[in-house]
């Protein structure tokens, strides 16, 4: 048997095909990954970033809008004192008139 033991167990054109694919995996798929993973860490940075707008804007938006409820019950006591304001007015033109008869 002429050669080494490798020889016997990977014919040297598989042998040379391994390093050919050790060599293109070591030189283009390992940077290729690391660029793609830091392409996804970047991205995942900028989309934490903005939720942390988004969440600072919310929080303000609600704290703007709590008072909501409070203008409609200030609506509802409106709508309550346009009632008493015409009684209120039906009677001063009623105390107007009498005082307006007894003066002459």
């Amino acid at each position: 048997m002429n050669g080494t033991a490798t020889e016997a167990l990977m014919p040297a054109t598989a042998h040379t095909l391994w390093w050919i694919g050790l060599a293109i995996t070591l030189l283009v798929f390992v940077p290729l990954s690391v660029y793609l993973l830091h392409r996804t860490f970047v991205a995942a940075c900028s989309i934490r970033r903005n939720a942390d707008e988004a969440l600072a804007a919310a929080a303000g938006i609600a704290g703007n809008t709590r008072h909501i409820p409070a203008l409609d019950s200030t609506i509802g006591v409106a709508g309550a004192m346009v009632g008493v304001a015409g009684e209120i007015s039906t009677k001063l033109d009623l105390a107007a008139n009498v005082i307006a008869q007894r003066a002459t």
